[in-house]
C-alpha cells in the first residue's frame, strides 16, 4: 500500500509559477514510478508527466513540455512538480498516482491515488 499527499496548489496569475509536492508513505518508494495527473471540471484526468525510479525516464504531455518539470526524491518519498509559465488551461485539481515499474502514460494503469490539490491560474 502506498499512500500519497499532495500539497502546493493555490490561485496565481498567468506567467507565474507553482510546485507542487506529494509526500509518499509505505514501503519500497523507489519501486514504483510516479505520475502527475489533472482534471478540469467535464474532462478526463489526463497525465501531465510521469517519472520512473531513477528519475532517468520523465514524460510529458506536450502542452507542458519546456514549462514543467517532474523531480523525485527517493530519501525523502517525495515527488515534485515545478511549473513555469503557468497558463489559464493550466487550471486543474493536479492528483499525485503511483504504479509499481516503469513509467505509463496511462492513468488505468495507476493504482495508488492522492486527493488532489486544486491549481487555479487567473488571466
Amino acid at each position: 500500500q502506498v499512500q500519497l499527499v499532495e500539497s502546493g496548489g493555490g490561485l496565481v496569475q498567468a506567467g507565474e509559477s507553482l510546485r507542487l509536492s506529494c509526500k509518499a508513505s509505505g514501503r519500497s518508494f523507489n519501486d514504483y514510478a510516479m505520475g502527475w495527473f489533472r482534471q478540469s471540471p467535464g474532462k478526463e484526468r489526463d497525465l501531465v508527466g510521469a517519472i520512473g525510479w531513477n528519475s532517468g525516464s520523465a514524460v510529458y504531455t506536450d502542452s507542458v513540455k519546456g514549462r514543467f518539470t517532474i523531480s523525485r526524491d527517493n530519501a525523502q518519498t517525495t515527488v515534485t512538480l515545478q511549473m513555469n509559465s503557468l497558463r489559464p488551461e493550466d487550471t486543474a485539481v493536479y492528483y499525485c498516482a503511483a504504479r509499481r515499474g516503469i513509467v505509463r502514460r496511462n492513468r488505468a494503469e495507476y493504482d495508488y491515488w492522492g486527493q488532489g490539490t486544486q491549481v487555479t491560474v487567473s488571466s
